[in-house]
């Protein structure tokens, strides 16, 4: 989905390409950076404390411009909480874009962006503003998808339970391109470089039930989250 950019701060970190942040009073910038990596990940990891043990469960969600949308499940104790008030909530996205083989041992990595953003969640409960957010998460999946698909029941609708939480604290770590081999081993013989990872999608299968005249929609066949190669940037 295409949303509005924002500003995020960079700092420094050792061994890696630089951490962005808007807590940091630094001045470099790059909104692109992580908006891009929360738009193309399909899945996060929400961490909470309940009654002074730490829980994290998988979530769907969305980004609309300055906010991350996590849908939850509706019995969930994760949307307890979040109905009893606002509640400390710490996500991570984690996006793998390479193998990184390095002639040294010690030196093989991989290639990747990691998100982790906190701050305080709570419930979205204006009407119009869950069936954005709904919808929203539906096309994060699939652009155009909440076209094809039947609008809710107010008993669905009902149960669709939906966390806000602001992209007020964001740090993005990432590593990029080729082995750091150290140059006395660069005389090795052993292979150096990096795989690139790249998640394959479809081809889609139809479910059982439908008419054999249901023609696929385009977006469908030829489902992709990146247009770019991921590990070399």
């Amino acid at each position: 989905m295409t949303t509005e950019p924002n500003a995020l701060n960079s700092v420094a970190a050792e061994d890696q390409l630089p951490t962005y942040t808007r807590r940091s009073d630094q001045t470099r910038y790059d909104a692109q950076a992580i908006n891009s990596a929360l738009d193309e990940a399909l899945l996060c990891h929400v961490a909470y404390i309940d009654s002074g043990d730490p829980i994290v469960v998988p979530a769907t969600h969305a980004r609309i411009g300055e906010e991350l949308l996590l849908r939850v499940g509706p019995e969930s104790r994760l949307a307890e909480l979040a109905g009893d008030g606002d509640l400390a909530l710490c996500v991570t996205v984690t996006l793998l874009d390479g193998l990184v083989l390095a002639r040294a041992e010690a030196d093989n990595t991989i290639n990747y962006r990691s998100i982790v953003i906190r701050g305080t969640g709570s419930l979205v409960k204006d009407e119009e503003a869950k069936r954005a957010g709904l919808d929203a998460v539906v096309e994060h999946l699939v652009a155009g998808r909440s076209n094809h698909s039947r609008p809710p029941t107010p008993e669905e609708f009902a149960e669709v339970v939906l966390i806000r939480l602001p992209l007020a604290d964001v740090a993005l770590k990432t590593r990029t391109g080729p082995p750091q081999d150290a140059e006395e081993d660069l005389a090795l013989h052993h292979w150096a470089g990096v795989i690139n990872v790249r998640n394959a999608y479809g081809p889609p299968f139809p479910s059982p039930d439908l008419p054999y005249d249901r023609q696929m929609p385009s977006q469908l066949a030829n489902y992709n989250r990146s247009a770019k190669p991921q590990g070399y940037r």
